[in-house]
């Protein structure tokens, strides 16, 4: 059950747009406009366009650290779809907005009381959106702003609904002795960043991962691992990850988003392909 949500007057805002002309600006503009004490928090401007799966994950995995009552933005590839196409959600005390794209998946997944935004009730927090292609600055940005300054509650824009778009990447499948996820993004570092859970490694005794034709070892730190060696371990999102000291472990494994992981015991692991210290420093 989720907490009910109450307005705190912090917003954060996530794009696909790289902060790249003044989009993100004008976004923010307006919610200053209608709410001048906002606090507004970029999340992230760098979510992959037209993957709404990476922004969804760094919702999810991000919003936890932001007070209760906090407004989450999202606008990563909204398309030219407007009703039925705009949600809003509430989850553990939090709001979260954004398109029927996915991209709310994992939050509408744990639990959260979904609301499909019905356009002809805008009229209550002062808003007349005509259409356009700018969605993010002329229907959410208001909308965002309304809600955190408790104009009106998630409740107040649309019916509930449960019919909301999956994810576009499937979730973890754990069976006896593997559990076989996918990378979700990169980060700056070439650092493989995966939807498992640390939580879902437990029944493993001794885990290695399986990614680009590697079996990698788990670490506790990246400074356990010598320079250019591969290294696996449950990041500070608590993920796993994988990565490569000192060096990119993308371009070493040459694979990214949306690749294969797969994390089995050792000694189920095949010997075969086991990468000793010498092949893991080979790209």
């Amino acid at each position: 059950m989720d907490k009910q949500f109450s307005a705190c007057g912090v917003i954060t805002v996530t794009t696909d747009t790289a902060n790249k002309g003044s989009f993100v600006a004008t976004i923010k503009g307006v919610i200053l406009t209608r709410f001048i004490e906002a606090k507004i928090v970029d999340l992230t401007h760098d979510a992959v366009v037209q993957w709404p799966a990476e922004a969804g994950f760094w919702l999810s995995r991000a919003y936890c650290y932001f007070p209760a009552g906090t407004v989450h933005l999202c606008v990563v590839d909204p398309g030219a779809r407007l009703e039925p196409h705009a949600l809003v959600a509430v989850f553990d005390g939090h709001a979260f907005l954004g398109p029927d794209n996915g991209v709310l998946a994992p939050i509408v997944a744990s639990g959260a009381s979904t609301y499909r935004i019905d356009l002809n009730l805008l009229d209550r927090i002062g808003l007349k959106f005509t259409g356009g292609t700018f969605h993010g600055r002329d229907l959410y940005a208001p909308i965002a702003a309304a809600l955190a300054c408790g104009a009106c509650k998630p409740q107040d824009l649309g019916a509930p609904t449960s019919d909301v778009t999956p994810s576009w990447v499937d979730d973890p499948v754990v069976s006896a002795g593997e559990v076989q996820g996918t990378v979700i993004t990169v980060d700056n570092f070439g650092n493989l960043i995966t939807n498992i859970d640390g939580t879902l490694l437990a029944g493993l005794t001794q885990p290695v991962v399986h990614a680009g034709g590697h079996e990698i070892p788990f670490k506790t730190t990246y400074s356990d691992a010598s320079p250019g060696e591969y290294l696996a371990l449950v990041n500070s999102f608590g993920v796993l990850e994988v990565a490569r000291s000192e060096m990119s472990a993308d371009q070493g494994l040459g694979i990214g988003r949306g690749s294969p992981i797969t994390v089995r015991n050792l000694k189920s692991a095949s010997s075969r392909n086991t990468t000793s210290n010498s092949v893991v420093n080979q790209p």
